[in-house]
């Protein structure tokens, strides 16, 4: 359990640091956007696993969700 906490706070580390990164805002701000997202709700509940998955494909579903807003999977 505390493994999986710890992998979430990661996940959310990196993903701040991406938006500021590739959106080019400030720490705070970036972390705003994230908080408010639905994205942040599925990384925090362990049920969904996303927290699993790479920052990178996780910063994509984020993208989908601030341009369409909802989380776009493509279909293989």
């Amino acid at each position: 359990m505390i493994k999986k906490k710890q992998m979430i706070e990661y996940m959310i580390q990196d993903l701040v640091e991406i938006i500021v990164e590739v959106q080019k805002i400030e720490y705070d701000a970036a972390m705003a956007l994230l908080y408010a997202s639905s994205i942040y709700d599925k990384i925090s509940d362990m049920e969904t696993g996303l927290y699993r998955e790479s920052p990178a494909y996780v910063y994509g579903l984020l993208q989908d969700e601030i341009n369409f807003g909802k989380i776009v999977q493509a279909e293989l």
